[in-house]
Formats: C-alpha cells, structure tokens, sequence
C-alpha cells in the first residue's frame, strides 16, 4: 500500500491511544501527508509531532466536527494548502451506556450530533474536493453495536446513530461512484485501550468478554487502523458501499 503523494485527514486524532492516531501513523509511513483534525487540538498536535518525530509527514488542527460553519471554512483551508484530499477517515465518535429509559433529550443530541451529523458534515465537505479531482477514499468508523443494537459499552442512541453511519456510507458509495471515489465502513468490535470504552474495560470485564470472541482477545488499534488503510489503499479501488466486520469472529452469521 503506497501513499505517497496523498493527503488524508482524520477526525478524531487526537488520542494518544486512539485509532486516530494509529491510522495516521499507517498512512504516513506508507508516504501520506496525515492532517489529525480534533475538538482537542492540542491533542491533535502533540500526536501529530510525534508522527513526525518517527519521520512521518503530519499536522495537527482543531475542529469541532458538529460546527458546520468551522467544517467547511477549514476543509476549504486545507484543500488551498495542499492542493486536495484523497482520502478522509471519520473517525470522530462517542460513546454512552446509558440504558433506553434513561436517555435524555441532550445526551441523545450530543451522540447523533458527533456521530452521525458530524460525520455527514464533514464528508459533505470533503466530497466537493474529491468530486472534481474524481478521486476519493472515504472510510466511515461505524460499530458492532450498529449491527448487533447495542453493545456492552454502547447505549442505544449509540447504535442507532452507528447504524446510520452504515446505511449514509452505502447511499454515499451509489452517488459517488462516477467520480471514483469509494465509501465504505469499518465496523470494529471491542477495541482494548481506547478511550471510547470511558474506563469501564476492567481487567476481569475483559476476560469475560474474551470467552466469546473466537480468537481470544480484544481487538488493538493496529488491527481497525491496518484495515482502514487497505481501504484508502488503491488496490482496494474496486470495493465501495461495503462493510468490513474487525471483531475476531464475535459475530459470525
């Protein structure tokens, strides 16, 4: 998988832990320029000097994904720096489990707000630039907890909104595909040492969780980013619309 010359932006990079931030080092090691976009951007920079301490090309920028206004005025702003954007990962998400009854009105706003118009607005935006260089990677973070309707970490509202990721990555997929540029999702099962789980992973939840996963572990960073990169890669340029389940066979039909 060859990157040089591409440009590639993440949302949702600026986890020291996240898988943010090992796409990134995927991609930039593979030659992409990797633009780490987070509501933390400090966060985003501090993952972004490292990837260029270890001879990566990066940069860090704040974005607050559900800022329609601050989405566009910024892809705008990157594509006038380096010319375009060949591949975008939304990878910006969050997670509650708050359990159906007890949901509020704003907390169910805030899961739809990030995950799902978030990801619209950004992918909106980026698409206008990939329409006219008629080139596109786009990879869309979904869940398990989409296919499965909830999850152990993820409430409802969660699944819901990650469902809608799945269906928007396929209606996209159709739309776009004239102007090749691909749409697909990955949808990881239980990642170990995110911060999306909120600190509830225990070591005893952990090992209780492994006894139904066929390959005995949880998944890693590395397993969701390689994936990710295989689907920004060229060679994955005949796959769109699709979904790639990464949860060790949790989950098989």
């Amino acid at each position: 998988m060859d990157f040089e010359g591409k440009v590639a932006l993440i949302t949702g990079g600026g986890s020291e832990k996240g898988i943010g931030r090992a796409t990134a080092l995927k991609l930039s090691e593979r030659g992409a320029t990797v633009i780490l976009a987070d509501v933390n951007g400090e966060g985003a920079k501090k993952v972004a000097e490292g990837i260029k301490k270890d001879g990566g090309n990066a940069i860090g920028i704040t974005i607050d994904v559900t800022d329609y206004k601050q989405v566009n005025e910024t892809v705008k702003q990157l594509k006038d720096e380096h010319g375009k954007i060949d591949i975008l990962v939304n990878n910006a998400g969050i997670s509650r489990p708050t359990r159906v009854l007890d949901i509020t009105e704003d907390e169910w706003d805030l899961v739809f707000d990030i995950n799902m118009k978030g990801l619209f607005f950004v992918t909106q935006a980026v698409l206008k630039s990939m329409k006219e260089e008629k080139y596109g990677r786009v990879i869309n973070l979904s869940s398990v907890s989409g296919k499965r309707g909830g999850g152990i970490f993820g409430g409802s509202h969660y699944s819901a909104a990650k469902a809608g990721v799945t269906g928007f990555t396929k209606a996209i997929a159709r739309e776009m595909a004239e102007f090749n540029i691909t749409c697909n999702t990955v949808a990881p099962g239980l990642v170990g040492g995110t911060n999306i789980t909120g600190g509830l992973l225990t070591e005893e939840a952990e090992k209780e969780i492994i006894k139904s996963i066929p390959l005995k572990r949880v998944g890693s960073v590395d397993d969701i980013a390689y994936s990710i990169a295989f689907l920004a890669s060229e060679e994955a340029g005949y796959i769109t619309g699709e979904e790639l389940d990464i949860n060790g066979g949790s989950h098989i039909d």
